[in-house]
């Protein structure tokens, strides 16, 4: 599904260069569940945003689904992610003046969906999440393990190759991060591919696959095998 070969990413100023990616290679197969893990400035942010299509490499090879992408233009790349990519984010990005019903709806909006499948997608998608009942609720209205659960409901709703979470517990208390997390495990189960940023190990115990980055540079990349032990046991 994704290919990252001798990847970089450098960021320069008039004075400075800084590397925060350096020849990274990366393959990431359809169903995987990723974890990728390391210290505060070792580049998983910068990653995280090359692979959801935000930013561009500076040298380097990313294919997604057997297309070299690194060429792409804004435009192009802008499509393709609307097209495939969920994203759930720490802070969960919710628009306060929207309804849970109109904040999980507005992707399909930019993909010119009718408002017939709309409904049908929405409303599906809020019940598999257990929200439902919150679905004509302000964002404000719910707590923070429900406005994740929405936020969830969003990056499905356009029934994406992949979601992108980036510390997706990271706002939340452990009852509500545990059941966000395996919520995030169940999906992938079902087959929907997960790479996700984490600071916390306990987090990273629900992937299949660690891959933990120092200095800009993939310093890992190894089966679960507490995971898969879980998973074995289960």
């Amino acid at each position: 599904m994704i290919k990252l070969t001798n990847l970089s990413r450098v960021f320069r100023t008039q004075d400075v260069e800084t590397t925060a990616l350096s020849n990274i290679n990366l393959t990431v197969n359809e169903g995987d569940f990723l974890a990728i893990m390391g210290p505060s400035g070792c580049g998983k942010s910068t990653l995280l945003s090359i692979l959801g299509m935000l930013d561009s490499p500076s040298a380097g090879s990313f294919d997604f689904a057997g297309t070299d992408i690194a060429g792409y233009s804004e435009k192009q790349l802008s499509e393709l992610r609307k097209a495939s990519i969920g994203f759930v984010f720490q802070s969960f990005n919710l628009i306060d003046e929207l309804t849970v019903y109109e904040n999980v709806e507005l992707p399909l909006q930019y993909q010119k969906i009718s408002k017939s499948e709309r409904k049908q997608r929405v409303e599906a998608i809020l019940k598999r999440v257990g929200i439902d009942h919150r679905a004509e609720h302000l964002p404000q209205q719910l707590s923070g393990g429900q406005q994740q659960r929405v936020a969830v409901a969003r990056a499905l709703v356009i029934n994406p190759k992949l979601i992108l979470a980036d510390e997706p517990t990271g706002n939340l208390d452990s009852k509500n991060g545990d059941e966000v997390m395996a919520m995030l495990r169940e999906l992938n189960r079902e087959g929907t591919t997960v790479i996700m940023v984490t600071h916390s190990e306990k987090e990273g115990a629900y992937a299949d696959r660690l891959v933990r980055l120092l200095d800009g540079q993939v310093m890992l990349d190894k089966a679960n095998v507490v995971q898969q032990s879980a998973a074995e046991v289960a």
